[in-house]
């Protein structure tokens, strides 16, 4: 409970800075400058460079270290970084405090996954690793509801503020924590190294699905930074007249009525998506990519008639876009646990995560930022929506492999 906890709380950090983005924008640019849309899109960029190159190294020590210890010093490091970022007089200012949240984030990263894969049989992973990845829709959509209340009723900065008393408070139940390899000290002997490295790239499972990972963060993380401030400008005008400045109570409502779509959606796709990966499992060992490879598919086209569709029509296409991408999150993160042994699946993690981050959304919100300057929005989000059917077919290609590298991993842990 205590790390679905702080993924929930994880999450609620990474979207408020969406949800804030408009008004964020108004305070710290002259309004006409083109380029603007791009700089605040690095903020997320930022915040993933420190992320994505850390994680490997907090990845080597997790694997040498008590990983609660660092899971409880990363939350406490992010959480402050969270409150600077309110305190932040420039944009400068601002971009290197979201590089500090960054560092934090790249400690918690690899850990807790590790944690429960430690803790739980492979048979029952798949249930485990959905429930505690619920946190990503739940979270992202509170996230936005709570930046865009705090941006309409109090300013962005509050929304910064207010994260800071309950991540410190969940950062120390964290050292009263035992770690799970405790109780298996056979497991602890071996370490990561080079070599586990270069071990994991001979895994075509991890490949696959590494390279898939991408191609759905690609998509998914320059679409979920933009996305509220997209149907504010561009879409504004279906709800009513876009004023001349900012007007917060309107992306306050835009926010809230996404968060609730994000929180139901997200929830029933994590959920179904778990359930049916697992159920599919027993007569069929490619399950888990087979069910996250057709479920992507599914997206683009609920994506595509967002785009094409009045509001508040349209809202029922933002529905189903972010049912089918989170209905691949438990089985893909089960998946990357399953063909990994237990002595380097911090190592894996943390390599999965400076890939996908790296090659994923580090790269798509300045872009989507940079293509939307150069011509409208849409055309933006329907260049980065294409990559959805580039992982499908990855995950899709994966399935001959999952079986058979999942089994040469339970062997060892048996």
């Amino acid at each position: 409970m205590l790390l679905l906890a702080i993924n929930l709380f994880n999450y609620i950090d990474r979207s408020i800075l969406a949800a804030v983005e408009p008004t964020l924008r108004h305070d710290f640019f002259a309004a006409g400058d083109l380029s603007t849309k791009a700089k605040t899109g690095s903020l997320a960029t930022a915040f993933l460079l420190s992320y994505m190159l850390l994680a490997p190294v907090f990845g080597w020590f997790a694997d040498r270290m008590s990983r609660w210890v660092l899971v409880g010093i990363s939350v406490a490091l992010w959480t402050l970084a969270s409150g600077w970022s309110g305190l932040a007089g420039s944009f400068v200012v601002l971009l290197v405090t979201r590089m500090f949240v960054g560092v934090g984030e790249a400690g918690y990263g690899p850990s807790a996954p590790t944690i429960l894969s430690d803790l739980f049989p492979v048979e029952k992973r798949g249930r485990i690793m959905s429930i505690f990845y619920l946190a990503i829709p739940v979270g992202s959509a509170l996230g936005y509801v709570f930046g865009g209340w705090c941006a309409g009723h109090m300013g962005w900065r509050w929304a910064f503020y207010l994260v800071v008393p309950p991540g410190l408070l969940l950062a120390v139940f964290c050292f009263f924590q035992r770690d799970p390899r405790e109780s298996k000290p056979a497991v602890a002997v071996r370490k990561a190294s080079i070599h586990d490295y270069l071990g994991l790239l001979k895994i075509p499972s991890y490949v696959l699905n590494t390279a898939a990972m991408t191609a759905m963060t690609f998509a998914i993380g320059g679409i979920s930074f933009w996305i509220p401030s997209y149907i504010y400008e561009s879409r504004g005008a279906e709800f009513m007249p876009p004023p001349l400045v900012p007007d917060e109570k309107l992306l306050a409502e835009i926010n809230t009525t996404f968060g609730i779509i994000a929180v139901v959606a997200g929830l029933l796709g994590t959920i179904l998506g778990g359930w049916l990966g697992d159920k599919l499992r027993q007569r069929y060992g490619g399950a888990y990519f087979l069910v996250s490879g057709i479920a992507i598919l599914g997206a683009f086209p609920a994506t595509v008639m967002m785009l094409r569709t009045p509001f508040p029509g349209a809202w029922a296409f933002v529905f189903l876009a972010v049912f089918f991408l989170f209905f691949n999150t438990g089985p893909a993160n089960t998946a990357l646990a399953n063909v990994t042994s237990p002595a380097v699946r911090s190592t894996a993690f943390a390599l999965n995560i400076f890939i996908i981050h790296a090659l994923g959304d580090a790269i798509s919100p300045p872009l989507i930022g940079w293509i939307a300057g150069k011509t409208n929005m849409n055309t933006a989000f329907y260049v980065v929506s294409l990559v959805m059917i580039v992982a499908s077919a990855f995950w899709l290609i994966g399935t001959r492999y999952l079986a058979r590298d999942t089994a040469a991993v339970t062997a060892l842990e048996s």
